[in-house]
């Protein structure tokens, strides 16, 4: 579990075309894929709420999708809006952190 100063970001920024950085409170900086964001999209049109299943289809999703606007949400959150028109997904920043951290595993 990360503490609440390494889950806040101090930065976040589109890194060229198909990447988004973020630099977090405590230093340590992550780098998404963004397409691979898309897909873990955590809202309910994505994700089936009682159950967990993934309902994205990735075929589905563009290999070129990026971010049109990043939003914050709060102290908790970012809320991106895709190219693709998808807009509904809420990325808490606990989520992003071990979304890096689990990705920096392996």
């Amino acid at each position: 579990m990360t503490s609440d100063a390494s889950a806040t970001p101090r930065e976040v920024r589109q890194d060229g075309p198909s990447a988004l950085s973020i630099t977090w409170g405590d230093g340590v900086a992550s780098r998404f894929d963004v397409r691979e964001l898309r897909l873990a999209c955590p809202c309910a049109s994505c994700v089936e709420e009682m159950t967990g299943r993934r309902r994205l289809d990735p075929a589905s999703v563009r290999p070129d999708v990026r971010p049109v606007r990043i939003t914050s949400m709060g102290n908790y959150a970012l809320k991106i809006v895709w190219s693709d028109g998808h807009d509904t997904g809420i990325y808490s920043f606990d989520r992003l952190r071990r979304m890096a951290e689990d990705d920096a595993k392996g």
